[in-house]
């Protein structure tokens, strides 16, 4: 039991510095940059399920909170979370903890994993929504128009490669043995 816990830490670890990797893909925008973040909270739920994808994310973000440049556009510090991106972060979490669950619920094949997806990007987008419109002071048009509307079309785009990138990785891990079948 120790080995297989410790092999899902380990990929925990992996999950989160590839989160961090690909947080550096982006294209800016005004407010929130569009970038490769989501697709990694998406793929790393759909490979890790609900406990450990959010358990990866909680690390991510404790990285990043530490100081470590693991957000968007090498950025890291507490600042972020309680800057325009930081709902959007915390969202990372409910929306990796919601796509693994209902893949968990449901099972882990294409059709799935994409209603799983989609349902974690309307997560992420409804935290950095409510959060950008509390901060900022927005009315909830001006809040769905810089934290929702720029990200709808991309979004559904990375839902769609997070749950075909999870699921062929996910097939390949479990036949290597480096992931465990989960259990509902």
């Amino acid at each position: 039991m120790e080995n297989k816990r410790l092999r899902m830490m380990i990929n925990c670890g992996i999950f989160a510095a590839m989160t961090a990797i690909l947080a550096q893909i982006e294209i800016p925008l005004p407010l929130i940059p569009i970038s490769g973040q989501t697709l990694a909270v998406g793929i790393t739920a759909t490979i890790l399920g609900s406990r450990y994808g959010a358990m990866t994310l909680v690390v991510y973000m404790l990285i990043g909170t530490a100081g470590l440049p693991v957000f968007a556009g090498f950025s890291g510090g507490a600042h972020v979370l309680v800057g325009p991106t930081g709902g959007y972060i915390f969202g990372f979490i409910a929306a990796a903890f919601i796509t693994g669950l209902i893949l968990e619920k449901t099972s882990f094949n294409l059709t799935q994993a994409i209603i799983a997806n989609i349902a974690g990007m309307i997560v992420t987008l409804a935290f950095g929504t409510i959060w950008l419109k509390i901060l900022l002071d927005l009315s909830w048009p001006a809040a769905l128009a810089a934290g929702v509307y720029p990200f709808l079309v991309v979004g559904v785009i990375k839902a769609l490669l997070a749950a075909w990138i999870g699921i062929k990785v996910r097939e390949r891990l479990l036949q290597a043995r480096l992931i465990q079948p989960a259990v509902s």
